[in-house]
């Protein structure tokens, strides 16, 4: 295998289509040589939501140039690459089905392997494109879909810490926008009305706040968030930015208190690990509170703060193609072209289920 290695990545897991060639050199060293994405905001922003019909269709119409343009930007040509990645898992079927059975049509006309990346694992490996980080570290994933925290011990090596018994944060989100009458995406909305409020007006729960183990759970809150809101209606718009703020902030007392207790077990479990490291990814990392917050307690608890561009932290197709070059790199045998969609797909396949965690085919 030679040591220099290109990929296309494709990623069509939600509402975004994306194309991407990524480069990794014999040191580990990663290079986006060209990526696109595509939104599908507008499209769906009317539904207050994405409509899994309608972000199939989008893809099929826009992969095909997609990945033209990648890499007619990266300068290279399929017969050129080492391999195809494909987001297989976890997100909505149909959009999965459009963007894997194009990796293997290409995967199948050029000869080349193909890898089906669970985009979760894109979001896991991440880092270490972006930052070169060394294993083991913490990944804080929040997102629409996911709310988990995970060890990541190496390739293909994650054991799932904590994860939400009920709605993910960014469903919290976007479900609190809604009720305040806010546009869809809730999280950017709610963090631009929160701007302007008071955090301290509105005393909400920090759920789990203080328990050993390091599950999440936002339901409580979304609740008290609908109830504080039909106490005092009709709202101004001084009462939806004070809600949103005092939202926010015991959003953000309780990822605090949770990561919190995460960062001291992972000090215990690998007191010989000298570069300690939280990496925070998914949509809601781009969320300034919260990457605030996460921050100071890195720097309190001695940890460095790893929150890739936030490009890099939403949906895209450069992680995914880092995450077959790293398999790659690895060892670990490409996919059979039989490989299947999986709307769930698990990073730590030991791991229980817990009732509620997460939504099938929600945005990751």
């Amino acid at each position: 295998m030679s040591s220099h290695l290109t990929i296309l990545g494709i990623e069509t897991s939600c509402d975004e289509t994306a194309a991407a060639v990524v480069t990794r050199d014999a040191e580990g060293r990663g290079t986006i040589l060209g990526e696109v994405v595509l939104s599908q905001l507008e499209e769906h922003s009317a539904y207050g939501g994405v409509v899994p019909e309608i972000a199939a269709r989008a893809h099929v119409e826009a992969l095909d140039s997609l990945i033209g343009e990648a890499l007619l930007r990266s300068g290279r040509s399929l017969s050129s690459l080492d391999a195809i990645a494909a987001t297989s898992g976890p997100g909505l079927i149909g959009g999965l089905i459009v963007g894997l059975m194009t990796g293997k049509a290409i995967a199948r006309a050029t000869g080349k392997p193909l890898y089906a990346i669970n985009h979760l694992e894109g979001h896991a490996l991440t880092a270490r494109l972006t930052d070169g980080l060394a294993f083991p570290y913490l990944m804080l994933l929040v997102s629409g879909g996911h709310t988990q925290l995970v060890l990541v011990r190496g390739v293909d090596d994650y054991e799932r810490w904590g994860t939400t018994i009920d709605d993910a944060l960014g469903e919290a989100f976007d479900k609190t926008a809604k009720l305040l009458g806010l546009p869809y995406p809730g999280g950017p909305a709610v963090e631009r009305m929160a701007r302007s409020g008071d955090p301290k007006r509105f005393i909400f729960p920090r759920p789990l706040l203080g328990e050993a183990r390091l599950d999440f759970s936002f339901s409580g809150l979304k609740t008290a968030v609908r109830q504080a809101a039909q106490a005092i209606e009709p709202l101004s718009e001084q009462d939806v930015a004070d809600i949103c703020a005092s939202f926010q902030r015991a959003v953000s007392r309780t990822l605090k208190d949770r990561i919190g207790r995460g960062l001291e077990r992972f000090r215990a479990l690998h007191p010989e690990s000298a570069a300690r490291a939280l990496v925070v990814a998914g949509g809601v990392a781009a969320n300034g509170e919260l990457r605030m917050t996460l921050q100071a307690l890195c720097e309190k608890h001695g940890f460095r703060f790893s929150a890739p561009p936030l490009a890099l932290c939403t949906d895209n197709a450069a992680m995914i193609a880092w995450a077959g070059l790293e398999r790659m790199a690895a060892g670990l045998a490409a996919d059979d072209l039989s490989v299947a969609p999986r709307s769930r797909w698990p990073l730590d396949r030991e791991a229980a289920a817990l009732l509620g965690s997460g939504k099938r085919g929600a945005k990751a």
